[in-house]
């Protein structure tokens, strides 16, 4: 009682911990501190997303139409673009008039939009401040772009990774699970006793091999030979990093099935064989039926394994966040990503919230899977009871 109830205590603490740091990344602008956007006073636009105003700085969006003003293309301003429009000595030696040029520029440009220090946007300031949309959790779920770090509006659009890591885990799991479900059966009914006996703790002893040994095998082996199969440029694909993490899953759902399938009662069996049925009718009938929330335990353990790998995905899948359609594109996961980039994050920014918000997402799949499953094993047994 005392080691589950403080066991139980210390996950929830961790639970905890992590979605308070992963919610005080929301309600902020993903604007760098300390800098404003400004238009003149008579632009009709006075709200931009972070991907909108990402896009105005890359130039790709070059005109006022498209963000709901004028006709009228984009000028776009730079507190470094100030030396094109005044000279030093309307400036000043020590930029004491910077504001003051800054805000007479933005007046009399209809079409201007400037980023500059917020300290230059004081009371006698002229222009009209443009506000940043915040991070609210659909736009983080939604948003495509995953780029923390860009200046001066950081990305956090988590959609791609999202679907990178369902795409590769699920991929694993139909990889792995008939495989293991079926050497599972050989192990438990088929294989004499000295074959078991090889067998089983070599299949075992692969669950102890580091994740990263998995990764230089899918580096060195797999991903070669993906990408000469498929007439890739590169091989670093989400068909790898699922093929590897259907290996990583076989040791834990072999074993798990295995265990649930030896443990079906011999009299069932043999009532089953006694009755006229053939071996593989009395697995298929008898064994597996009896055996399946043995077999669902080892298929939510293997699920769990392939969703949070980190290593062996991180070598093998290219770690490029985008939307994958195939298998045969790089991808990137959830669990890659906080490896990535947890270790370069400022602790305390909103890079670092974003990475335990990326935590509580995984947290919700995983919780999410196994209720679903636990959901369905149970229909099952109260299904098999009536």
């Amino acid at each position: 009682m005392v080691s589950g109830t403080f066991t139980s205590v210390i996950v929830l603490l961790i639970i905890l911990f992590l979605f308070k740091e992963g919610a005080g990344l929301f309600n902020q602008t993903p604007m760098e501190k300390g800098y404003v956007v400004a238009v003149n006073s008579s632009n009709p636009v006075s709200e931009l997303s972070p991907a909108q105003f990402k896009d105005v700085y890359d130039g790709k969006i070059i005109t006022w139409k498209s963000l709901g003003g004028n006709s009228d293309s984009i000028k776009l301003f730079r507190v470094d673009d100030i030396t094109s429009y005044y000279t030093e000595e309307q400036i000043g030696s020590n930029f004491e008039h910077l504001g003051e040029c800054i805000s007479k520029l933005v007046q009399k440009t209809p079409n201007i939009i400037a980023f500059f220090p917020k300290e230059y946007a004081d009371s006698s300031f002229k222009g009209k401040t443009i506000n940043l949309k915040k991070i609210t959790a659909w736009s983080f779920v939604s948003e495509k772009e995953w780029f923390p770090t860009a200046q001066p509006v950081a990305q956090f659009g988590v959609l791609s990774l999202i679907l990178g890591t369902l795409w590769v885990s699920l991929a694993a799991i139909l990889f792995a699970l008939p495989l293991g479900l079926a050497t599972a059966i050989y192990l438990a009914e088929i294989a004499d006793s000295r074959v078991r006996n090889i067998l089983k703790p070599l299949i075992e002893l692969l669950a102890g091999i580091p994740s990263v040994v998995y990764g230089f095998f899918g580096l060195i082996v797999i991903v070669p030979m993906i990408k000469n199969i498929f007439h890739l440029d590169v091989g670093e694909t989400a068909l790898a990093g699922s093929i590897i993490l259907g290996i990583m899953a076989l040791p834990t759902i072999i074993t798990v099935s295995e265990d649930a399938l030896r443990n079906t009662p011999r009299a069932m069996k043999e009532a089953s064989l006694a009755l006229g049925a053939s071996k593989w009718q009395t697995i298929y009938k008898v064994s597996i039926p009896y055996s399946a929330s043995g077999i669902t335990a080892g298929a939510i353990l293997g699920i769990g394994r392939a969703i949070g790998e980190t290593m062996a995905v991180l070598m093998c899948t290219g770690n490029s966040a985008i939307i994958p359609h195939t298998l045969l594109q790089p991808v990137r996961t959830i669990p890659a990503t906080i490896a990535a980039e947890l270790g370069e994050a400022a602790q305390g920014g909103m890079h670092y919230k974003a990475l335990f918000a990326l935590g509580c997402i995984l947290f919700i799949i995983t919780f999410f899977i196994n209720l679903s499953v636990e959901l369905i094993s149970s229909r099952r047994k109260g299904g098999k009871n009536e």
